[in-house]
């Protein structure tokens, strides 16, 4: 009876969703002819991050549109663009976790504010990484997980501007991507800079952060993601890949 129940309000949330859909697929359409080629998956995606406001996910979504033909104008975002960005080796992508969602590892300690291509370049590889990491993901599977890692993180790296302009370019055009943020080997003068960005974070995201303790790392670690698919930095059997050789 129990099992009915939840498949009847499984169901009826579906539903619910599909006619939400279709009348922010009209609506959007309406005000940008581009939106046609865009999938219901995507739409969904701006729904939930929008509570299924169909007013408010649509608003989103057009600045998202907007957004990507002035910032992305050929489509993606070449190697070439962000040359300083690369010369740190500071993101890797390899493996998947048990839900399909594919792991990439960002080393903090290996960022330093760009003072060559600013904060700009910063963004594109932001973009860079984001779509890399979406083309990686196995049909049916729409988000992923980060292991951010703070060993010998230190206030040479602290840099407030990228932070939050990497938040601000996931949350208003990457929405629900995010399935798992691990932040691992946090040392303790990291929290002065995340106790500045942590209101900067949306609730849905903020559900998706983990800390976790040195000792329970490979633990933790293991209720999400084979031992074959973790890290070998972190117990596990895979060696770290840079993101452009993925």
């Amino acid at each position: 009876m129990m099992m009915m129940s939840c498949e009847y309000m499984k169901s009826n949330i579906d539903e619910k969703e599909e006619t939400k859909i279709r009348l922010m697929r009209a609506l959007v359409e309406k005000q940008d002819p581009s939106s046609k080629e865009v999938d219901d998956p995507t739409l969904r995606r701006f729904l939930r991050a929008r509570d299924l406001d169909v007013e408010k996910a649509s608003g989103m979504f057009l600045k998202y549109l907007k957004w990507r033909q002035t910032f992305v104008p050929n489509g993606s975002i070449s190697l070439s663009e962000v040359p300083n960005e690369l010369s740190q080796n500071k993101m890797f992508m390899q493996g998947f976790d048990k839900k399909g969602r594919p792991i990439a590892t960002v080393l903090g300690a290996r960022h330093f504010q760009n003072k060559l291509g600013g904060l700009e370049e910063f963004k594109r590889f932001v973009v860079y990484i984001l779509d890399k990491i979406c083309s990686r993901m196995p049909p049916g599977q729409e988000k992923f997980v980060v292991i951010g890692d703070l060993k010998g993180w230190g206030y040479s790296n602290s840099d407030l501007r990228a932070y939050l302009g990497a938040l601000s370019i996931l949350q208003d055009y990457y929405p629900e991507r995010l399935g798992k943020l691990f932040i691992v080997h946090a040392p303790y003068i990291f929290m002065t800079v995340w106790k500045i960005v942590y209101p900067f974070i949306d609730n849905n995201t903020k559900k998706k952060i983990v800390f976790v303790q040195d000792k329970k790392l490979k633990s933790t670690l293991l209720e999400e993601i084979d031992e074959s698919q973790i890290p070998e930095i972190y117990g596990g059997q895979l060696p770290l890949v840079p993101i452009q050789e993925t």
